[in-house]
């Protein structure tokens, strides 16, 4: 199994990039010049976030070294313990749903604390992969067309994002342990 991931690993960024080039190829696009393009505004988006980004990292080293992250992990500990959740993802599992910019300040925390290829570690990224950031989301897209109630909408994001942590701590229990 292992042997498998890895080749998959190695192989799965060279094989996505000749696809694009390929596809580009067939519809006669000019990738270079789009290549270009697409660089161009990513350098603007990230000059745009960087504030943000060091707001948000600066917040959560702050709650960190005030004592706060660990009086709020042994709160919470109960649900921890019950669903054999390491207590250090609890404030990705917390912060996800409510900030993108936040869960990767969370998630560049644990990598720098436990290391890229520990268990926490691996979880951690496998999490930021597979939830959503809720009520941005619902906030963006549902103020954009106009609905004000949420029906069903939240619950069922939230109910998503339960699944997403299971899956994430599942699966790496599986493949990494």
């Amino acid at each position: 199994m292992t042997d498998i991931l890895n080749l998959i690993s190695i192989s799965i960024i060279p094989i996505i990039m000749t696809t694009i080039l390929v596809h580009g190829l067939i519809k006669g696009v000019d990738i270079y010049e789009a290549f270009v393009e697409g660089a161009k505004e990513g350098v603007n988006t990230a000059i745009r976030i960087m504030p943000y980004l060091i707001g948000i990292f600066l917040a959560i080293g702050i709650f960190r070294t005030s004592g706060a992250m660990d009086f709020f992990i042994k709160i919470t500990g109960f649900i921890t313990d019950t669903f054999n959740i390491p207590k250090e993802l609890t404030p990705l599992i917390i912060m996800r749903p409510i900030s993108g910019s936040g869960a990767l300040g969370v998630v560049k925390d644990i990598i720098n604390t436990h290391g890229p290829d520990s268990f926490i570690g691996r979880v951690a990224s496998t999490m930021m992969g597979s939830a959503e950031t809720i009520f941005y989301t619902m906030a963006v897209y549902f103020g954009a067309i106009g609905i004000k109630k949420s029906r069903h909408t939240m619950w069922a994001a939230l109910i998503s994002h339960v699944a997403a942590v299971m899956a994430s701590l599942w699966v790496c229990e599986i493949v990494f342990k």
